[in-house]
């Protein structure tokens, strides 16, 4: 069933007001159909010449004509060159003059004049310091110093050389006590390894109660005057001597008791050998 139009507002005939209606709205519509944007959306306008750059363009084409014309110009050279064989203009007939040489050249002779003044007076001078004198006084210097001091200059290093010498020494001797003898056997061989180890652990020991007495007797020379001090120094000068020489006779008695020893097998030896035959 149709249904009827039902209006807003009071009205007699509802045919009449549904027609009214529909026009104002049809009249709406269109209005706003037509209506117009307040803010303006569309995109900028463009400008032909700043997109197409004509002044760029013939700058480059002046460029590339120049280019071609050098070109051109090079090719007819190069050209002609082939074909015949060339000349090259290399001549400067042109004479450099300076108005203002005259002028330097007085100078500079004025300079080196005064340069070689100044030579000759530097040369003549006589110095003020002589160095003979030095030497003559640092040599005064080192015979007081060494009168002074405790010990000689570089006694360290004749102490080394000196140990040095001594161990080339006993190895020398080694050498020519190992060739006089007969080879020996692994025990015996044994038995003197024990006995050098023995000796040089008896030597070590020695040492440092050579060092302790050293230091003992430093430190009563410090407690004393100055002047007690090269009694010190012979004190202690003759323990080592003394030291040095005991050694030297420890070793000659041990090189004897190792000859008796072998002098006692040969004999052994000997002894057995007619028994068995």
């Amino acid at each position: 069933m149709h249904k009827a139009y039902q209006s807003i507002l009071p009205c007699n005939s509802r045919i009449l007001k549904e027609r009214w209606d529909r026009k104002y709205y049809d009249e709406h519509r269109q209005k706003v159909k037509e209506a117009q944007p307040m803010v303006d959306t569309k995109a900028p306008r463009t400008y032909v010449h700043l997109h197409l750059k004509l002044k760029k363009l013939q700058l480059e084409e002046e460029r590339l004509a120049t280019i071609e014309r050098d070109n051109r110009i090079l090719l007819e050279k190069m050209s002609q060159i082939m074909r015949t064989k060339g000349r090259v203009d290399h001549r400067n007939n042109y004479v450099h003059r300076s108005l203002n040489r005259e002028k330097r050249q007085r100078e500079l002779l004025r300079v080196t004049k005064e340069n070689q003044e100044i030579l000759k007076r530097i040369l003549a001078r006589e110095p003020e310091y002589n160095h003979l004198q030095w030497d003559k006084e640092w040599e005064e210097n080192e015979a007081f110093m060494d009168n002074i001091s405790r010990y000689p200059r570089d006694w360290w290093d004749q102490e080394q050389k000196e140990k040095d010498m001594r161990k080339e020494e006993a190895k020398k001797k080694r050498q020519e006590e190992n060739k006089g003898r007969k080879s020996r056997t692994p025990r015996e061989r044994r038995r003197t390894k024990s006995r050098e180890e023995q000796n040089e652990s008896d030597e070590e020991e020695r040492k440092d109660e050579v060092d302790e007495v050293a230091a003992a007797q430093e430190k009563q020379e410090e407690e004393t005057d100055g002047g007690k001090d090269t009694k010190g120094q012979e004190k202690v000068k003759e323990t080592e001597d003394e030291q040095d020489k005991k050694k030297e006779e420890e070793k000659k008695e041990e090189e004897k008791t190792e000859e008796e020893k072998e002098e006692e097998k040969e004999e052994k030896k000997k002894e057995v050998e007619p028994e068995t035959a």
